[in-house]
């Protein structure tokens, strides 16, 4: 299965800590991808250790950086890069990506990387607060942001991120129905079936995390099945 296909994404926080058999009941969940991503305390040791834990289950295996600092390739099917688009600070836009490709040394595989649009949503949120985002934006200028991101810079993912917190269904339907050809995520707040279908009626990809650490896995099997 392409990524672009995935209906089911589920995320797994470096700097958080999984019980034993979760990750093996997380595997048998239905999920379609595990993405290993974070915003705080992500470093190259506590990555490494969450690789080795998931790399045994027949998954696809992302990597999401949190900064040029911390990213993994080997062992990686797909690093997926954000760019903040509502940031106040260019850094997030570009920044932090010209400083990896100086500290890699053009030594980037690009054929794994793929570029995501971020639209950060929830400014309680740590990557709301550390990308200094715009957060209180309405539905047609969230749909902007993703006509911008998909039309003229033709990122092949736009990612509604609400961090920790369930958002607005009209504001990702506002997204859905201004994107075109990119791929549409949605993340932030989905710990139920029932969130997960409404999110999932716009969204192309539903993303799960905080749920897997403060419920447990069997909740995550819920939000597979509510979209799959």
């Amino acid at each position: 299965m392409k990524w672009k296909d995935w209906v089911h994404v589920t995320k797994l926080d470096p700097d958080k800590q999984l019980k034993a058999g979760d990750i093996e009941a997380i595997a048998a969940s239905g999920t379609d991808a595990l993405m290993l991503s974070g915003t705080l305390n992500v470093t190259e040791e506590n990555l490494a250790a969450l690789l080795k834990e998931v790399k045994a289950y027949d998954l696809p295996l992302v990597m999401e950086p949190a900064g040029p600092e911390a990213v993994l390739t080997k062992g990686i099917d797909f690093v997926f890069v954000p760019s903040v688009m509502n940031t106040t600070d260019v850094t997030w836009l570009v920044g932090k990506h010209m400083a990896w490709v100086r500290m890699q040394k053009g030594k980037i595989p690009w054929q794994y990387i793929v570029p995501e649009a971020y639209i950060v949503l929830n400014p309680n949120s740590s990557v709301g607060k550390v990308t200094k985002s715009v957060c209180d934006l309405k539905a047609e200028e969230v749909a902007a942001y993703v006509s911008v991101a998909d039309n003229y810079f033709h990122f092949p993912i736009v990612y509604i991120e609400y961090s920790g917190t369930f958002g607005n269904p009209e504001i990702v339907q506002a997204a859905a129905e201004a994107v075109q050809d990119s791929i549409l995520y949605y993340g932030g707040g989905i710990n139920s079936a029932e969130k997960a279908a409404t999110m999932g009626k716009y969204a192309d990809t539903i993303v799960v995390g905080n749920a897997v650490y403060d419920q447990g896995p069997a909740v995550l099997k819920a939000t597979v099945d509510a979209v799959q």
